[in-house]
């Protein structure tokens, strides 16, 4: 590519005039960095080590950068990051690629059916990580989280379809019984208010023919369910009627009280949080601070079920460990 090109394309100032006119590839990792390469970056060091490595052109955005070679190009741009994606642009519309964000619960649910990844890529929240993942990437389709990041990415940013196939038939809330594709699953490790999740999911596979196999559902990381005596102790759901909720979002707690209060009417739910954590419908949470809080919450308060959010994990590691949660 052209040194004039990049600098149109990243909206950049060619600062000096230098001898060479056009680069071999991109990278953000001096370590990466060949002879004939443009590299992004705003550290003098990194910098520094990529012209010994024989980088052609440099694009920085930092005042204080010290040209110590002025035959290579020098792009000065007014932020780094965004000229990076500015480039990938380019090379996007070239790939044809398209671009999904995900909630969190979608990219548990796909990562966790999918049985091969071939021609999709999970997107990285390291921006550097993203810019190297879509440059030197053949697939032309990119699935991910962060919002910030994937508009910068692309404004052409699409989201799983939500009118898709697929119903409950029964369920309870840590198995779900449901329908998709004409095939019925029955009794699967699933809470009903991730099947929407799960079910997007599917249909977006179905789409851009992507091998899955829904028999590898089971609880995410988002809701995991153990079911426990007085002293801790896991056992069989058969043989309590007290369970720990593990989470790390409110919305789940909050849905699974709703599930519960019209089904169950007998059941008493306590919820856990960290100091000060607010979740909408609960007057007065339990507040833990020490994996002995936490313990000694479970002990001591009467439950059915206890809504644990953002346990830290050694709390999860000592439970797991000294009373066999799991």
């Amino acid at each position: 590519m052209k040194i004039e090109d990049i600098v149109n394309l990243t909206e950049g100032t060619l600062t000096n005039k230098p001898k060479v006119q056009a680069i071999e590839a991109a990278t953000v990792f001096y370590s990466k960095v060949e002879h004939g390469d443009l590299f992004f970056s705003s550290n003098q060091e990194e910098i520094d080590t990529a012209i010994q490595n024989g980088a052609y052109a440099i694009v920085y955005d930092n005042d204080e950068i010290v040209k110590h070679d002025d035959e290579i190009a020098w792009i000065k741009v007014s932020d780094i990051e965004l000229a990076a994606f500015k480039l990938i642009r380019y090379v996007i519309i070239k790939k044809e690629a398209k671009f999904f964000l995900l909630s969190p619960h979608e990219m548990s649910f796909l990562k966790m059916i999918l049985l091969q990844k071939s021609n999709i890529s999970f997107m990285a929240d390291d921006w550097r990580k993203a810019f190297e993942q879509i440059l030197n990437s053949n697939d032309s389709l990119f699935v991910g989280t962060n919002k910030k990041l994937m508009e910068l990415i692309t404004p052409d940013l699409q989201k799983l379809k939500t009118d898709v196939d697929g119903y409950a038939i029964s369920d309870t809330l840590f198995r779900t019984t449901f329908k998709v594709g004409g095939f019925a699953y029955q009794e699967k490790e699933l809470t009903p208010i991730h099947l929407d999740y799960l079910l997007r999911v599917v249909d977006f596979c179905e789409t851009f023919s992507l091998p899955y196999s829904i028999d590898r559902v089971k609880y995410t990381k988002h809701f995991i369910p153990v079911f426990i005596d007085g002293a801790l102790k896991s056992t069989q759901p058969s043989k309590s009627d007290k369970v720990a909720i593990f989470t790390d979002n409110l919305s789940d707690i909050i849905k699974a009280r709703e599930y519960i209060k019209f089904g169950n009417t007998w059941v008493k739910s306590i919820v856990l949080t960290p100091p000060k954590v607010k979740v909408e419908g609960v007057e007065r949470p339990h507040w833990f601070e020490t994996e002995e809080d936490l313990r000694h919450i479970l002990k001591t308060t009467h439950f059915n079920y206890a809504f644990i959010y953002n346990a830290d994990k050694s709390i999860l590691n000592t439970i797991q460990e000294e009373c066999s949660l799991f």
